[in-house]
C-alpha cells in the first residue's frame, strides 16, 4: 500500500513539473520572438528594402539572441550578429 502511494506521488510530481517546464519553455520563446520581432523594427526603420532588412535581421536575431541599437552601425554590440556571413562572404545581418 505505501509503494503504490509513493509511485502515485512520484507520477503525480513528474506530471506536474512537465506541464511548468512546458508553460515556461512557451513564455521564453514567445518573449524572443516579440524581443525579435521589436529590435527589428526599430533596427530596420530607415531602410529602404524594409521587407528584406526585417527577414535577414529576423534570422540574425533568432541565432544570435541581439540586435544592435539604431538604425546603422553599432555593430560591436553583438559580436554573433556582427560576424555573421552570407554565402558570398558579405555581412548577413542588416
Amino acid at each position: 500500500m505505501k509503494t503504490l502511494f509513493l509511485a502515485c506521488l512520484l507520477l503525480f510530481a513528474l506530471l506536474l513539473s512537465n506541464t511548468f517546464i512546458e508553460a515556461t519553455t512557451a513564455q521564453s520563446y514567445a518573449d524572443a520572438v516579440n524581443y525579435c520581432a521589436s529590435s527589428c523594427d526599430l533596427r530596420c526603420a530607415r531602410a529602404g528594402v524594409k521587407d528584406r532588412c526585417l527577414k535577414y535581421c529576423g534570422i540574425c536575431c533568432d541565432k544570435c539572441k541581439c540586435v544592435p541599437s539604431g538604425t546603422y552601425g553599432n555593430k560591436h554590440q553583438c559580436p554573433c550578429y556582427r560576424d555573421m556571413r552570407s554565402s558570398k562572404g558579405k555581412p548577413k545581418c542588416p
